[in-house]
């Protein structure tokens, strides 16, 4: 007999949390999105997205191609295009896929 847990807990231990009809994946995430939301109202930071999907690594025969998925993009005060990423835990995926978005993108991730 196997015994199933109802809520079985994260990997990471983040629970996810909704806000404005918009889910999370930790509160910390949920958090940094206050404080963008308000950098954004205060014309600060413009043009505020979530969960943007590049691809770093393009279809190869049969193989998918591979995308990195950043939590927030936005442009800064300076034009800047800046790509963050609410990061509690840098598991070794993430981090090869940050040095991926370095190298196809010029883009590097800023980690909150």
């Amino acid at each position: 007999m196997t015994n199933y847990k109802a809520n079985p807990r994260s990997k990471y231990r983040n629970k996810k949390v909704e806000y404005k009809g918009m889910t999370f994946d930790s509160k910390r995430e949920l958090a940094r999105y206050h404080s963008l939301e308000l950098m954004e109202k205060g014309l600060v930071i413009s043009n505020l997205q979530r969960q943007v999907s590049f691809e770093v690594v393009p279809r190869c025969g049969k193989n998918r191609a591979v995308h990195y998925i950043a939590d927030f993009v936005y442009i800064d005060e300076n034009g800047n295009t800046v790509v963050e990423d609410a990061k509690g835990v840098r598991t070794e995926l993430y981090k090869l896929k940050k040095k991926l978005m370095l190298w196809r993108h010029g883009i590097e991730i800023k980690e909150i």
